[in-house]
């Protein structure tokens, strides 16, 4: 590269070097990381400028980036990516030995010491993330409007949706600073699975939504599917969600049960449509799939499982309740077993739940899922039948889950793939968030800025989650949004609209020329050499028309290292996964 010495050169704008970085990503990345620029002052030009390179890439073939170092893999999939000098540390010196330690360390979360995260939580002084089920329904449904006198009076319209909004806090907090990542991104995981929406603060979801995380959903994630399925089913959040709260013999209501087969369990690719059950290969002993059929009586089999709302009678506890005046007492089938008439509809959901969690297609499906999670988008079949296997062998087992996972992590395919998914905008916020090693306590003024990424936490609306391919999150917008996300973390943390974001980035960095401070922030935040092009772009870009290997002034330090930063944070490289 040529070394320009005359101090009043002119440098180059965050634009071009954007652009610079989109044009040489565009013919060898799967991500196409878009000609943008995220100053407010070129917005016009940018979303112009990102819809025309958006049609542009999207008739371009790009393959795949070369295979990442194993440490690098394993921090960014198992992990949200390295946050203290020791993640960095060990990321970068992982080998074949290191890593199953890697692995079996993340798998017993209960040894890992998260005493830091806990005190970080403590600090918030949360109202609600301590509340049984049936305090949270005591205070933010039944005395909903009347907030406690040590709660902000002019916040009290916040009162009955806040076990949702300091979940939101936590969850945030928990993926930054938690060492038991695998934890964290299993939770990210599961909760799509068994996705409620929570944007309506007046529903029984955002009144007990701290209950359903933390009891339905995060005691589980390593133990056994067909608990946590019972967990999910019996919840206030799900039950009204999916409209069982109000499934009766009188008034049949088939939405959850269609979803507990179609996204929980079988998976819309064990469905045989419309036919007759006895149609379907391998009925009764086995039949392979469902029909619509299956799922009229499973309609039938949880009428009655319903909330102690103060209707009919009932308490008004929150708690889940079997209501036997409401179920369908007569005979049913599903999948070719048959229910016999005047049983319990307790004993009826039990047993189908049975039936469902046992069945070797839910087993493929739920095991695809999780591949295309922390493999690929279109996993490899021979893992997928591999973990299913065992998915379905352990299904009554405690630890089926950790067993399950572990085939993953540890299989061939998991150490051979790189660059066939790209990082989410939650994905994308924690990892910038723990490579700048900030001081972070999300608020109201994080979130507004997050949320224009398109992933807000908690708010998908249908019950099949955020989608999990990167073809839905590489397009213009997401991709735009993601950046102003980079920005955003890395603009001078001393303005007061951010007190919930502190980090000193200059502070942080031990060298002082442009082409050592790139090559520090690129080896930290990427643990693995950038494009060589890119690389040059951004040396070029901190040294504003200066010598890239004399050291750069204080002022212009402070001025310009931040921006290139959030450039490193902006590039292809750290977006794939």
């Amino acid at each position: 590269m040529t070394k320009p010495t005359n101090p009043n050169a002119q440098g180059m704008s965050r634009r071009t070097v954007l652009k610079g970085i989109g044009a040489a990503a565009a013919g060898a990345a799967t991500v196409p990381l878009l000609h943008a620029a995220v100053d407010a002052r070129e917005e016009a030009a940018t979303t112009e400028v990102a819809l025309r390179s958006a049609q542009e890439l999207a008739t371009r073939s790009g393959t795949t980036p070369a295979l990442a170092p194993l440490g690098v893999i394993a921090f960014n999939r198992i992990a949200f990516g390295p946050r203290t000098a020791e993640d960095l540390q060990r990321m970068l010196t992982m080998n074949d030995e290191t890593f199953v330690q890697f692995v079996d360390e993340q798998l017993n979360p209960g040894a890992i010491d998260d005493s830091e995260v806990e005190s970080r939580l403590a600090a918030r002084n949360f109202f609600t993330l301590n509340k049984s089920l049936e305090q949270l329904w005591l205070d933010h449904k039944v005395n909903g409007n009347t907030p406690p006198a040590n709660f902000p009076a002019d916040q009290s319209w916040r009162w009955r949706g806040l076990p949702r909004d300091e979940t939101e806090q936590e969850t945030f907090i928990r993926a930054v600073y938690s060492k038991r990542q695998l934890n964290e991104v299993l939770f990210d995981f599961w909760f799509n699975h068994f996705n409620v929406f929570a944007g309506n603060s007046s529903s029984y979801v955002a009144y007990t939504f701290v209950s359903y995380v933390r009891d339905s959903i995060r005691p589980h994630m390593l133990g056994n599917f067909r608990t946590m399925l019972e967990a999910v089913a019996t919840s206030p959040a799900m039950l009204e969600y999916l409209d069982n709260y109000i499934n009766q013999v009188g008034g049949p209501n088939e939405n959850y049960a269609r979803e507990i087969i179609e996204l929980h369990t079988l998976g819309a690719e064990n469905y045989y449509g419309t036919g007759l059950q006895q149609d379907v290969p391998g009925y009764p002993d086995a039949p392979v799939g469902y029909v619509d059929s299956d799922v009229y009586e499973t309609t039938r089999i949880f009428t009655g499982w319903r909330v102690e709302d103060g209707r009919d009678n009932l308490s008004d506890t929150g708690r889940f309740t079997f209501h036997d005046p409401w179920h369908d007492r007569f005979q049913k089938t599903v999948l070719g077993q048959f229910f016999p008439a005047n049983v319990s509809g307790l004993e009826e959901g039990r047993r189908a739940m049975d039936l469902l969690a046992a069945h070797p297609g839910t087993g493929r499906y739920i095991c695809r899922k999780l591949c295309r999670r922390f493999i690929s988008d279109d996993p490899p079949e021979r893992l997928v039948n591999e973990a299913a296997a065992v998915f379905t062998a352990q299904w009554q087992a405690p630890n089926q889950l950790w067993q399950v996972m572990r085939v993953i992590l540890l299989s061939p395919e998991f150490r051979s793939t790189w660059g066939q998914k790209i990082k989410r905008p939650f994905e994308v916020a924690v990892s910038a968030i723990r490579a700048l090693r900030a001081d972070f306590y999300p608020d109201g003024n994080f979130f507004n800025a997050y949320r224009q990424a398109g992933q807000e936490l908690f708010r998908w609306g249908p019950p099949d989650g955020y989608p999990d391919r990167k073809e839905y999150w590489s397009s213009t917008m997401p991709m735009l949004h993601r950046w102003r996300i980079c920005n955003n973390l890395t603009e001078d943390s001393t303005r007061d609209d951010r007190p919930y974001f502190v980090v000193d980035i200059v502070a942080q960095t031990p060298e002082t020329t442009p082409t050592r401070m790139i090559d520090y922030w690129i080896n930290r935040i990427l643990g693995r050499p950038m494009n060589p092009a890119e690389r040059e772009m951004l040396i070029e870009f901190l040294a504003q028309g200066r010598n890239p290997d004399l050291d750069l002034p204080s002022n212009l330090r402070r001025d310009w290292l931040p921006r290139a930063v959030a450039l490193i944070l902006m590039s292809p490289d750290f977006n794939w996964r």
